[in-house]
């Protein structure tokens, strides 16, 4: 049987495959293993190794990774833990492919050992862009040392082909969190306010805002930008997730806190919703706020309206849903003005997302279970005639 080893180290990455992984751990084919890491394992971040347990998978190792600072110089440390437990890990699961999603530092770290060991790596998401954060080199990175590849976006095979992968191995899929949400059971109104104790009502909005990696000090200014905007709101409630492990992140965690405490009732900060609690909350949200991923990717299946500020996700593929601003004050209280407009609300109920295809999860699996994996270690770059 065909040994396939998941890696996530974050709530957001894992929320993602858990559908691929439920496809891989019932195939008589097929044995899936777990290696949980970063955030998962960090109380701060809500011990979120306890949800993949929850859902009913067995994680087969926990690589920990100092991560109680989130400086340069911390994180770089962290790192270097990670290797030497990703080498322990791999040494005894053995796994015959691994399987790694987008472009975060503890994936680079977990691909860089695979590649040591020769183990094939299954990449899901390359030839994506996002000029503000280092994510972006990191997830090319992870490309060049991959096998497989899943794209989102057709634009985004090509890039990878661009970057010298072979085009038999690159699919263009269709993003996965959008699959998920046609194949998720989702809460009704009062079972996630219940789950939240929290109301939700017609003027409820969903922030999560992290770090813009490569820009020097600017979290905090940033933050208290939004923060400061959303003052103005003075009728809506705002649900606040948590920023992740990047450099900075706990500043904006800190600031939200502050928000959340002088506003009683009206605020409040989730250290992680989870896939189902999240995606469901999307159904009643008036829109999305902030720099995340999936404001642009899952969001605009939901017929709403998001505000992504600044430059963290530049140069990523976004439907007409999506309302771009800078990280300055007025620019973001322009944004939000334009959000929350009947003109934006109308387009969003038809805006077309660019990353939704038919059957993501499953097609990804058929060729993980039935690709050949004897002649992929040797790759040779493919040139563009």
């Amino acid at each position: 049987m065909r040994k396939i080893c998941i890696i996530t180290g974050t709530r957001a990455e894992y929320g993602l495959l858990s559908r691929l992984m439920k496809l891989i751990q019932d195939d008589p084919a097929t044995v899936l293993q777990i290696i949980a890491t970063n955030m998962h394992l960090a109380p701060e971040f809500g011990n979120t190794y306890l949800e993949i347990e929850a859902d009913g998978f067995t994680i087969d190792k926990k690589v920990k990774m100092n991560i109680s600072s989130d400086s340069a110089c911390g994180i770089v440390k962290s790192m270097s833990e990670e290797l030497g437990g990703m080498a322990n890990a791999f040494e005894e699961l053995n796994p015959d492919l691994l399987v790694v999603l987008g472009d975060r530092y503890e994936i680079l770290i977990a691909v860089t050992a695979a590649l040591i060991f020769k183990i094939p790596v299954a990449h899901l998401y390359g030839g994506e862009i996002t000029e503000g954060a280092f994510d972006d080199a990191i997830r090319h990175a992870i490309t060049k040392m991959s096998h497989l590849h899943f794209t989102s976006t057709e634009e985004y095979r090509k890039r990878v082909i661009q970057m010298g992968e072979n085009p038999e191995h690159v699919w263009h899929v269709g993003a996965i969190g959008v699959d998920n949400i046609k194949n998720e059971k989702l809460l009704g109104k009062k079972e996630l306010e219940d789950s939240l104790g929290f109301a939700i009502s017609d003027k409820t909005i969903l922030v999560t805002y992290h770090p813009v990696t490569l820009e020097n000090n600017s979290a905090e200014e940033q933050c208290r930008n939004l923060l400061q905007a959303l003052e103005e709101l003075s009728d809506f409630s705002i649900i606040f997730t948590q920023s992740n492990s990047d450099p900075d992140g706990r500043i904006i965690t800190t600031l939200m806190k502050d928000y959340v405490d002088k506003h009683p009732g009206k605020a409040v900060l989730f250290p992680s919703l989870g896939k189902i609690r999240y995606l469901s909350l999307l159904q009643y949200v008036k829109a999305v706020v902030g720099n995340s991923s999936s404001g642009l990717v899952e969001v605009p299946s939901f017929g709403i309206p998001t505000l992504n500020i600044g430059d963290r996700q530049k140069g990523r593929a976004a439907a007409e849903s999506v309302v771009n601003c800078s990280g300055n004050i007025n620019d973001i209280k322009q944004g939000l003005k334009l959000i929350f407009s009947q003109e934006m609300i109308e387009k969003a109920k038809t805006a077309v997302n660019p990353y939704e295809k038919e059957n993501t999860a499953q097609n990804i699996f058929n060729i993980l279970q039935q690709y050949p994996l004897t002649q992929l270690i040797q790759k040779q770059f493919y040139k563009i005639l």
